[in-house]
């Protein structure tokens, strides 16, 4: 059965950061490619005109990316603000007015989470939420406890069909493309388990700090901003089963059985720790323990994963920024020639950014008498072309009603507990120097031979230069070391 289009946006935070940032550079993209003709209507607190907000939209859209005339034309046109306290009954009713004959108009809370409860009733009480959608951004809570609480106060006012809890990071191409490499390619299928592979380790390395958020950051930390929700979607897209179909719940129910087989973090599988200098960022306190920096080891206990440790690190201030995926495989059970030297012999390395790229380790006769051999690297690059925007996607997904990348309720309360007991001051916490790898005591999360493999700035790109690889297509069979 076919699912109707919204047919008006409103988003809540009109003139806020992620409007600015976001959102107006996703709404221009979207009627760019014919993929938006609907009401626009911007909601805040500001005592500003539709003039003052377009005024915003054009600057905003000037700074990410810049002006399309004749997309941003349309986009003025469209475009309405409502201006007034987020509790008062009058606010909601000049909202209703500007929707004119809209029936089924899709709202984006880009407001903070406590607002949430306040804005979500009054939509209900004013009728404005009847055959409505509304989009949340993350934080979907800060544990368990809160997330459980939020999910109920949304599914008071909407069905669970009808909220879209964004995370950005599930919009993005590379990300997207995991998944669509794992289930298009017939051959991974057989080495994809616990019989043919070592481990996993996903790493985001982030080489700037907080950049003026300490005091968001001291109510988050890195556990609760990327491991929560980033690291476990991806590590969810490495380990699902194949979906029995493309519908959006058959897809997402995929999902919730690897989060339910994950194992609860014990504080024996994580390591924090808090950059050198964090203490003095603005907004953060002077005896903060605040991780900057989690390594964490986490198990699937199902007949495909049983036994592969997944190793996720992420932090702030470390050498390089980039994430990628490593799925070591395991060594031949028998040394036929020469012998194997600990590391990463064979082996699938994802880079999601940036250079993104994927690439499979493997071993080679070096040329010569002796049978002795070398690791090399085939190499596949990508270039970004016209790849649309995280945000453009995902609200274009939501204007269809299409659930596909959006999180459920029961993913969002079974990721939170898996990291639920260690959340807090629950492990120890280590100092590490700006631009290293994060504390020492990370390398026992990693176990086995080589230690972890650090990402540097050039990878991959460095290979494509040299070799001159075209775009999205393997080094004509060529090994790359």
């Amino acid at each position: 059965m076919a699912v109707p289009h919204s047919d008006a946006f409103v988003f809540f935070g009109a003139t806020g950061d992620l409007a600015y940032k976001k959102i107006f550079p996703a709404l221009q993209a979207m009627i760019r490619h014919g993929h938006f003709d609907m009401p626009i209507v911007g909601v805040a607190k500001r005592q500003w005109n539709s003039d003052q907000l377009r005024a915003r939209a054009r600057e905003s859209i000037e700074k990410h990316g810049g002006v399309d005339p004749d997309a941003f034309t349309k986009l003025s046109a469209r475009l309405q603000y409502v201006s007034g306290d987020y509790r008062s009954e009058e606010t909601y009713n000049r909202l209703r007015e500007a929707l004119g004959d809209a029936t089924r108009p899709l709202y984006y809370l880009a407001i903070p989470p406590s607002e949430f409860e306040t804005v979500a009733q009054a939509l209900v009480k004013s009728t404005c939420a009847k055959d409505a959608r509304v989009i949340i951004e993350k934080p979907f809570g800060r544990d368990l406890a809160s997330a459980q609480q939020l999910n109920w106060v949304l599914q008071q006012c909407f069905p669970e069909s009808a909220i879209f809890r964004i995370d950005h990071y599930l919009g993005k191409e590379p990300v997207q493309n995991l998944l669509y490499f794992r289930f298009a390619n017939s051959f991974l299928e057989r080495i994809w388990n616990r019989n043919y592979v070592e481990r996993v380790e996903i790493t985001m390395g982030e080489s700037f700090g907080v950049e003026g958020r300490g005091r968001f950051y001291e109510e988050a930390g890195a556990i609760r901003d990327v491991v929560q929700n980033h690291m476990l979607q991806v590590m969810v897209l490495l380990t699902m089963d194949p979906p029995v179909g493309i519908d959006p719940e058959t897809m997402r129910d995929e999902k919730i059985r690897v989060f339910r087989a994950m194992r609860p973090l014990t504080p024996e599988d994580v390591v924090r720790g808090q950059y050198r200098g964090y203490r003095a960022e603005d907004g953060v306190s002077p005896d903060s323990e605040v991780e900057t920096f989690a390594a964490v080891r986490l198990h699937v206990d199902s007949w495909r994963w049983a036994g592969v440790p997944f190793c996720i690190r992420a932090g702030k201030r470390l050498p390089v920024t980039a994430t990628e995926v490593l799925v070591v495989m395991k060594r031949p059970p028998q040394t036929v020639f020469d012998e194997i030297k600990p590391g990463r012999s064979n082996y699938f390395h994802f880079r999601l950014g940036p250079n993104v790229f994927i690439a499979l380790g493997a071993r080679a006769k070096v040329p010569g008498e002796a049978m002795v051999g070398e690791e090399v690297k085939l190499l596949a690059c990508q270039h970004s072309g016209e790849e649309m925007s995280p945000y453009e996607r995902l609200l274009s997904d939501a204007v269809r009603g299409d659930t596909t990348l959006f999180a459920r309720e029961d993913a969002v309360e079974s990721s939170w507990r898996i990291v639920d007991p260690v959340l807090g001051n629950v492990t120890p916490l280590y100092e590490y120097e700006p631009g290293t790898w994060g504390p020492s005591e990370a390398d026992q999360i990693i176990g086995g031979e080589g230690g972890w493999h650090n990402p540097s700035p050039g990878e991959g790109l460095n290979d494509v230069t040299q070799q001159g690889c075209p775009s999205a297509t393997w080094t004509s069979g060529d090994l790359v070391k």
